[in-house]
């Protein structure tokens, strides 16, 4: 690998690794806003969804630039095509952290509907993957990789278990069906950032094994 390609694809990694820790912060912080009932919170993290969007513009444009200008191979040509890939994973986590933000923001102007349980239980979950399976990234970690997708289920149990317990809710009093429908949603973006977690480890495990593992785990 010639020093210039070589310097290049290290500054995308260090650019998709802060896009990943932004993300992260997105996250949290919806999930904060909501169990600390902290509207500022929220409108925090609608506004600084914007620089997760001018960094995914940029990433975008460094990929194309390195396939354009150095013509990667091999491995080389794997990574820059990942990183296409876990660019838009990741800004869609942020768009979906926003959407958190703004459930949260019409959740906090009434009581809330039931203590928060199944919903930071979930967050915990769903921001582990994400974690890790940028760990996996860095790391060229097969095996983590591997360990993030099994974890999706788990996510989707608790999301199915929510979306039941909300509809006995709506079901017993007309009253709660728009608090329980802004959970329900909580829920459902959650689960949404656990399945983008696990593309990004799938990518990983592309990455690093050159064999798939989509629609199932490899080694099950």
């Amino acid at each position: 690998m010639g020093k210039v390609l070589e310097r290049e694809l290290s500054r995308l990694q260090d650019r998709l690794l802060h896009m990943g820790s932004l993300t992260e912060q997105a996250i949290g912080k919806a999930i904060r806003s909501l169990t600390s009932k902290d509207a500022a919170l929220a409108e925090e993290v609608i506004e600084e969804d914007k620089t997760i969007d001018v960094l995914e513009i940029e990433i975008d444009e460094h990929c194309v630039r390195l396939l354009a200008l150095h013509k990667p191979e091999a491995v080389d040509l794997r990574f820059v095509t990942m990183a296409f890939k876990i660019n838009n994973d990741l800004e869609r986590m942020g768009d979906l952290a926003v959407n958190i933000a703004e459930r949260t923001r019409s959740l906090l102007k009434a009581p809330m509907l039931k203590p928060l349980i199944d919903v930071p239980r979930m967050a915990e979950l769903t921001r582990g993957m994400v974690t890790d399976s940028l760990d996996s990234f860095v790391r060229r970690d097969a095996d983590l990789a591997r360990n993030v997708c099994r974890r999706d289920d788990e996510v989707d149990n608790l999301n199915d278990q929510l979306f039941r317990e909300l509809l006995t809710y709506m079901m017993q009093d007309a009253k709660f069906i728009s608090r329980a429908i802004d959970l329900i949603l909580i829920g459902r973006h959650l689960e949404r950032i656990a399945d983008l977690a696990t593309n990004v480890a799938e990518d990983v495990y592309y990455l690093v094994r050159g064999e798939t593992i989509k629609h199932g785990v490899a080694g099950d």
